[in-house]
């Protein structure tokens, strides 16, 4: 890889796409199967917006949906981080302005109430760290133009990630079959997507276990406090200004956002 290839430059092209527009696909100027380089060059990027101010409030897991995998071509998960400024509270009205892109797929939330950072976690350690879940909403964008995405592009791109909103009515997991639960996600009064829990690498307490894995792996690891955003339970839809979604997934209150210009 010579120097304009290097990590560095290629977050700035990703970087500078925030405002100035997509670009090609990145796995076009390296080795595509480097999926640590992908990972470095969101890393840079998350520098960049941290020394801006940026504050990190948890992780998104993507790509835990089948149905997501095969409308992006990709065959395993991948993860990034979550913004405050980018948190929204359900019936949020949002500029589709903001974003390049936008689609949207629901999901299911998790906070902590108990750092995830031991050796040889289990699903007994995520299900004692979650202190509750809430209904999510995840607004994908990419910043490669037409989304025409690879494994290491929307790695590099953040996991595609746009921005979160979120129910304000916290449920236990006790309360939760969070393997059989179904979503339905409706534009208006018309449902666009369905799913249920074990879209999400089977259950989205796995999913959230994979992550957590990656994250002592990196020496990141997941934090009390910290929102886990865990996969979608359906296919993403497309977003367009007038849009209006809710979503509803058994056992959690609905969460909705508007879309205007």
């Amino acid at each position: 890889m010579n120097d304009n290839n290097s990590a560095a430059n290629l977050a700035t092209s990703l970087f500078d796409a925030y405002t100035k527009g997509a670009i090609t696909p990145l796995r076009d100027q390296v080795d595509a199967t480097d999926i640590s380089l992908a990972y470095q060059i969101q890393q840079e990027n998350h520098r960049r917006w941290s020394e801006q101010g940026r504050v990190t409030i948890g992780r998104k897991i993507g790509l835990t949906s089948t149905a997501v995998q095969a409308q992006l071509g990709v065959d395993q998960p991948d993860y990034g981080m979550v913004y405050a400024d980018t948190c929204y509270c359900s019936g949020a009205q949002i500029s589709v302005s903001q974003f390049l892109q936008p689609k949207i797929e629901a999901e299911i939330a998790f906070v902590l109430k108990s750092d995830l950072d031991a050796d040889n976690l289990t699903i007994i350690d995520v299900i004692n760290a979650v202190d509750y879940a809430v209904a999510a909403l995840e607004i994908v964008d990419s910043r490669v133009a037409n989304w025409d995405i690879s494994l290491f592009d929307t790695i590099a791109d953040n996991a595609s990630y746009g921005g979160i909103i979120v129910g304000t009515t916290p449920v236990p997991l006790s309360q939760l079959d969070l393997e059989n639960c179904k979503m339905q996600l409706a534009n208006g009064d018309a449902v666009v997507s369905e799913g249920e829990g074990r879209a999400c690498l089977g259950n989205p307490l796995l999913a959230t276990l994979w992550l957590a894995n990656m994250m002592i792996e990196n020496g990141q690891p997941l934090k009390a406090g910290d929102v886990v955003l865990s996969g979608a339970l359906g296919p993403m839809i497309a977003v367009k200004s007038g849009d209006r979604f809710t979503a509803s997934i058994d056992g959690l209150n609905s969460v909705s956002v508007s879309f205007i210009d």
